[in-house]
């Protein structure tokens, strides 16, 4: 059998709103635990969202951190647990022969932000604005920033896919070791959006900006009242690599990735559009070499939003028809909507099923919407269903891109 060719995950780390490894987090999303709370940013006021709590300084000084980015500290952190995760003595490889690929929403904006509030302060003279302010906002910011703090030489980029972007970074890392190009790949997404007031005040203007009086019951996919998103930050970065290479130092393996695909729906800024979902589905099931009746869990998009779930429902219904052995979750019910982390959070939530047979639930839905009733949707209680092999993990974002990858048990 040709080990060559294919792509395995050997190491996980994680920065979620609810927990800063994968113990934390897994057990966090089985008992129910939300990780959304009140926040206040400046000119926005008081509003909810999903807030990390890793300790930055772990990995970083504290002039790096100054210097950085938010985005970057958290990918400085995800990148390095995932690194002693997968039990790599990165000074013993060939630092450029490892590629860094980091999925982002959209960056620089806090940064930006950040500067004007300053300026303000001294009648906006541009002699005060920050010489680091070029290297804060640059797209390729938060893995070139992993490259800086671990001494990688070989290729990094950020892929900017909305909130497609962290399934955008997976799937980048894959087809770059397939090719040859790098021997082993630090990849996956971050987003730091809380921290700029501007994507508050937008999703307002929209009407899609989650509220409710209990913090932890704001984000509410599938739900009948549900009304909108909440922002979150977060991070979660992969090792890969390829299986030969993983058999051949003995490393764990958590998973494959054996399909992979992105489209996009031309259709609309924001609406999403069901038909290029499911055509996105079916893209990566190809890929995959499989049939939907394969897929144990699929991990929804689903943001909470009233037509999105909606027509992610509907895509599901076409790719999955009654969804007879396939069970249904979604994970911003907890964490909220981590934007370019969203995906490699979400996957990362739903890993430990290979290992004990439990799809974890999704929480808040008190009301399912009729819209969005779908056999085996798993609500409130985690399902013990005795064993998972596959995994697909949906991943949709704005201005119609649509991204899927597909894992295997290990």
């Amino acid at each position: 059998m040709n080990t060559s060719n294919r792509i395995v995950i050997t190491g996980i780390g994680l920065a979620a709103p609810n927990g800063n490894n994968l113990q934390e987090y897994r057990n966090a999303l089985l008992t129910r635990r939300s990780g959304i709370v009140s926040y206040d940013i400046r000119y926005f006021g008081k509003t909810l969202a999903g807030v990390c709590n890793f300790d930055q300084y772990r990995y970083q000084k504290k002039k790096d951190v100054r210097r950085g980015t938010r985005a970057g500290s958290i990918a400085v952190y995800c990148a390095n647990e995932a690194l002693a995760d997968c039990g790599l003595q990165i000074e013993t490889f060939d630092k450029s022969r490892i590629g860094v690929y980091i999925g982002i929403t959209e960056h620089g904006n806090v940064e930006t932000e950040n500067e004007i509030y300053n300026i303000k302060q001294f009648d906006y003279d541009c002699k005060t604005w920050s010489h680091h302010h070029n290297s804060r906002t640059v797209a390729n910011n938060p893995a070139g920033e992993v490259t800086l703090n671990l001494g990688i030489t070989g290729p990094h980029y950020c892929l900017g896919a909305a909130c497609a972007a962290g399934n955008a970074g997976i799937i980048q890392g894959v087809q770059q070791l397939l090719l040859g190009e790098v021997d082993f790949a630090l990849a996956g997404g971050v987003s730091e959006s809380i921290h700029t007031f501007g994507i508050f005040a937008a999703f307002a203007a929209q009407n899609a900006l989650a509220t409710n009086d209990d913090p932890t019951k704001a984000s509410r996919p599938f739900d009948q009242n549900r009304n909108g998103i909440v922002v979150s930050e977060g991070g979660c970065i992969y090792t890969l690599e390829r299986l030969d290479d993983a058999v051949k130092r003995n490393a764990k393996i958590i998973a494959e990735v054996v399909g992979w695909g992105m489209n996009s729906d031309a259709t609309d800024f924001v609406l999403p559009n069901p038909q290029r979902q499911a055509e996105c589905m079916r893209k990566a099931l190809k890929k995959a070499d499989m049939q939907a009746s394969d897929i144990d869990i699929v991990s929804t998009h689903a943001t909470a939003t009233p037509s999105g779930d909606e027509l992610e429902i509907a895509a599901l219904k076409e790719v999955f028809g009654e969804a007879k052995t396939t069970y249904i979750n979604n994970t911003k019910s907890f964490i909220g909507h981590a934007m370019g982390a969203a995906g490699v959070l979400e996957l990362a939530g739903n890993l430990p099923s290979f290992d004990d047979g439990i799809v974890h639930p999704t929480i808040n839905c008190d009301n399912l919407d009729p819209a969005c009733e779908i056999k085996n949707l798993v609500i409130d209680e985690p399902r013990n269903v005795g064993k998972v092999d596959v995994i697909l993990n949906n991943s949709f974002g704005m201005v119609g891109i649509n991204s899927v990858v597909i894992v295997k048990r290990g």
